[in-house]
């Protein structure tokens, strides 16, 4: 923990391995993983993730399904993430 995660709203009570919603801001517990690819630069069988809660599961994956990016939105369990995590930006 330093300074700089106290000025970004990051939540001291959740562990370092805690399943975060990506969505810019949010430091919700995510529940749902958004597995996406860019074709452009990534292979056919790479997928990489984000995570979301459940407020912006739809805002996410309809950002990525707009871009042509996503591939399926999965149920996080057991905190376990499928993928290379990304976070939006």
């Amino acid at each position: 923990m330093s300074i700089f995660d106290f000025a970004a709203g990051t939540d001291p009570t959740m562990g370092e391995s805690a399943a975060v919603c990506s969505r810019k801001a949010c430091r919700s517990q995510a529940s749902w993983q958004l597995l996406w690819n860019n074709p452009k630069i990534h292979t056919p069988e790479r997928r990489k993730t984000w995570l979301a809660c459940g407020d912006h599961r739809e805002w996410l994956q309809d950002y990525l399904q707009t871009r042509g990016l996503w591939k399926e939105t999965v149920p996080l369990e057991d905190g376990r993430v499928s993928g290379a995590l990304e976070q939006d930006s």
